[in-house]
């Protein structure tokens, strides 16, 4: 049942030295068994029959999209199978080039690998109309420039999504992760939500939508901490147990609904969409 989890919590960080991944949502396949397929789908996560990379932010083969921060290509990837042009760009080299790989022979009507830090983004202005980055800002020591230069290759009217972990589950993970988890090239800051919107909207950007997800990874890292593993499998009883717990709870004809409120009393991200003018 948890065969495929690892690739549901790979590193789609900013650093190629990361010392503790952070959880990401991977872009789900048709597997009957894969236990987190419902609860990405729930939060709004990879939405075929409309399009939606997420809730609010769709795809379509007009698109030229910039992934900053790529990582393992979950998004590049459904961008991709939309037929978008996709630019991918990570700091780490081999995972530009696996992303590369991974992308050839796709629907996608233009791929572009740039490894790159981001300070600068090597492309020109008003490049893209569609910028998504994931669990990046956490990790870089200047967010207003790493937001200028976003904005800087986005058109008029681009959208963005961008997320970060959520102040609440990262100050619980204070508690209980190693040192180095809120170390340099790991979280180096924890955003409170206030701060978040204002470093977007300060960056000139619209806020179009709000949302909070991913109750069930703030548990799941949580108990990681107890189990003293690595991050791959095979996984800990006590993490198997949860995750089939939750597959459970998700099961029943209320579940939607109390993970909807789980979900926005202990998020493990918080996202924005917003829009250059």
């Amino acid at each position: 049942m948890l065969q495929r989890l690892k690739r549901l919590i790979s590193a789609k960080e900013a650093s190629s030295t990361l010392l503790v991944p952070a959880p990401v949502v991977q872009e789900p396949d048709n597997s009957l068994n894969d236990p987190t397929l419902t609860d990405a789908c729930l939060s709004g996560w990879f939405r075929r029959e409309t399009g939606e990379l997420f809730e609010g932010f769709p795809i379509n083969a007009e698109d030229s999209v910039l992934d900053i921060g790529c990582g393992d290509g979950p998004f590049a990837s459904f961008c991709a199978e939309r037929g978008a042009e996709v630019i991918f760009a990570d700091i780490d080299a081999g995972k530009v080039a696996a992303v590369e790989s991974l992308l050839k022979g796709s629907p996608a009507r233009a791929i572009q690998p740039l490894v790159t830090d981001a300070n600068p983004i090597p492309l020109p202005n008003d490049r893209v109309n569609k910028v998504i980055a994931m669990e990046v800002l956490e990790h870089v020591a200047d967010p207003a420039q790493f937001m200028r230069e976003l904005v800087r290759v986005a058109k008029p009217g681009a959208q963005f999504l961008i997320t970060v972990p959520d102040p609440l589950g990262e100050s619980v993970q204070k508690k209980l992760a190693p040192a180095a988890y809120f170390e340099h090239p790991n979280h180096i800051r924890v955003f409170q939500r206030e701060e978040f919107t204002r470093l977007v909207e300060e960056a000139g950007l619209i806020i179009e939508r709000r949302a909070d997800y991913g109750f069930y990874w703030s548990i799941w890292w949580f108990f990681f901490w107890a189990c003293k593993q690595d991050l791959s499998p095979p996984w800990h009883p006590l993490l198997e147990s949860w995750t089939a717990t939750w597959n459970l709870l998700l099961s029943t004809p209320d579940g939607p609904r109390i993970k909807k409120a789980l979900d926005e009393a202990m998020p493990k991200s918080q996202a924005i969409i917003a829009r250059k003018p």
